[in-house]
């Protein structure tokens, strides 16, 4: 069966069909792959369940496997996944939500903030793929925002601006945000502060995208109150309507975005209702700046 990827979203993000990720990829799936995301930088496979495992062959036949441990405020005694998962779901080890005031909880709210994932990490990721393997009641969507129709769009004032600016990237910044102030010192020095660049290009296409983070949090050289001000005047920008792509989960999807080159946040649902996604990430090239500067 051939390939195809047609696009779903305004500027972007597309669904792909011809390809079972739950089965061995051969060389050109993989090939095909890579330029959906290089043209699309969202692909969506929809319906297809897969069990762990077959989510992590398929991950690793895309690139190198980035871990999660330490990303989240789960203890190891209360971990539910392998490391090499990120575990995006409101549950705890027993399968049960999170109570409401759950700190837990509380700092994942964090992910429906705008964000880049692990923008707070000296190499930062690649490419994600989160599986849905529960939904709730309502809510719950994934939205996407085009970073490089962001970039493309900037004035030239504001272009010429941020080309070339480097950025602080912490989980603290992002959650200081929302009011969560309740991080011992051991995971304080976990979250410290890493450098980005604020415009990347892609290695494979040559072009220009934002690159945007609830995450960051200051502007190397820049007054903090006026570093944020700029972050959050392109933060607007770059969520526009018209930029967005939004994601109504079912069962058995799986979603794979590039966070070079997009933003997302999850959206609000039940509390009480039981949300089970499981992530695993790509890592990426390398820094995006040298960390010694």
């Amino acid at each position: 069966m051939p390939v195809k990827t047609r696009q779903i979203g305004p500027c972007f993000a597309g669904e792909i069909d011809g390809i079972d990720p739950a089965k061995p990829l051969s060389p050109a799936e993989v090939d095909a792959i890579h330029a959906g995301m290089d043209e699309y930088a969202v692909l969506v496979f929809h319906g297809r369940p897969m069990t762990q495992k077959e989510q992590l062959d398929f991950t690793r036949s895309l690139g190198e496997l980035e871990h999660s441990t330490g990303t989240s405020l789960r203890a190891a005694k209360d971990i539910r996944l392998p490391s090499v998962f990120a575990d995006v779901s409101n549950l705890d080890k027993d399968e049960k939500p999170f109570l409401r005031d759950d700190r837990r909880r509380l700092f994942a709210i964090g992910n429906r903030l705008w964000h880049s994932d692990s923008s707070f990490k000296t190499t930062p990721a690649k490419y994600s793929l989160l599986h849905c393997l529960s939904v709730a009641s309502k809510g719950g969507n994934t939205e996407f925002a085009d970073m490089r129709a962001a970039y493309d769009t900037l004035d030239g004032e504001r272009k010429a601006l941020a080309e070339g600016l480097v950025c602080e990237h912490s989980q603290i910044y992002s959650r200081q945000q929302l009011g969560f102030m309740d991080l011992t010192e051991e995971e304080k020095l976990r979250f410290a502060p890493v450098l980005q660049t604020l415009v990347r290009t892609h290695p494979s296409t040559g072009r220009k995208s934002l690159y945007l983070s609830s995450h960051a949090g200051s502007i190397i050289g820049w007054p903090v109150p006026e570093a944020r001000f700029f972050l959050r005047d392109l933060t607007e920008h770059a969520t526009q309507r018209r930029f967005v792509y939004s994601h109504k989960w079912a069962v058995g999807d799986l979603v794979i975005w590039d966070n070079r080159r997009t933003m997302h946040r999850a959206r609000p649902y039940p509390p009480e209702d039981r949300r089970d996604m499981r992530r695993t990430t790509l890592q990426g090239e390398g820094p995006t700046v040298s960390q010694a500067a």
